[in-house]
């Protein structure tokens, strides 16, 4: 793991920023793994600003997202499809063909994780974009998620569901089931980047990063990843020193 830690959330999405910029100047047809909540916003408002400066194009980048809930439409605004057109996807010039987030039409869904792992297979990524969960989640993949597991559907944890609940109007109101790249799909990708900002992330990084790789704390898998880095604020960095 190569571990970067910055100053403040802006420096970190500086960081994550010119890693992804420096990946599409030298590979304009790269794959990207694209994930969502508030850990890659800011490297989303960078990245608009570096095509904005012409400094970058998606016109032949192709994105797979993460993951997605089910049981609420698309149109939702909590959606991340909602999140992902809204933060990045309506201000480039990526080709709509070339944007892949998991269907969440229940009626289909088991057959939708099949056509998405298909699709990985035929995609490698060159680089995934993670954020943590304080329980140590990465894509939806909850604590006990077999570490071989692909795209698939899933229960979300209580926990999960509470700190998302900040992004609606009640936990009631916040989906008990995702649809999520499996552990497998992700550590296929050629580079991983996870952010992570914040001292309620601090116990997860420290246990990802020395902790015994377990399905207990499914981010524990990148230790075994040869190409991870790890870009933290000093509060979610704050309790590595205690190793």
């Amino acid at each position: 793991m190569n571990i970067i830690i910055c100053r403040d959330y802006s420096e970190i999405s500086d960081q994550a920023a010119q890693k992804v910029i420096t990946l599409l100047k030298s590979n304009p047809y790269a794959k990207l793994g694209l994930a969502t909540g508030s850990s890659p916003i800011g490297l989303y408002e960078r990245l608009v600003k570096a095509y904005r400066l012409k400094e970058i194009s998606f016109k032949d980048v192709m994105t797979f997202n993460l993951d997605e809930y089910v049981g609420i439409p698309r149109s939702h605004s909590q959606s991340y499809y909602s999140f992902m057109n809204e933060h990045l996807f309506k201000h480039i010039d990526i080709q709509l063909a070339n944007i892949h987030i998991p269907d969440n039409d229940i009626e289909r869904i088991d057959e939708i994780a099949k056509e998405y792992n298909r699709l990985l297979k035929k995609n490698p990524l060159d680089l995934q974009v993670l954020g943590i969960g304080s329980n140590g989640h990465i894509g939806f993949n909850e604590p006990g998620t077999p570490l071989g597991n692909e795209t698939f559907v899933v229960t979300l944890d209580e926990r999960t569901r509470k700190d998302n609940s900040r992004f609606f109007g009640s936990l009631d109101d916040v989906p008990k089931y995702a649809i999520t790249m499996g552990i497998k799909n992700i550590m296929r990708a050629k580079e991983l980047l996870l952010i992570a900002s914040g001292i309620e992330k601090a116990e997860a990084v420290h246990q990802m990063i020395y902790g015994d790789v377990t399905s207990q704390l499914p981010a524990s898998i990148l230790q075994l990843h040869p190409n991870c880095t790890i870009i933290l604020d000093e509060p979610a960095a704050s309790k590595l020193k205690e190793k």
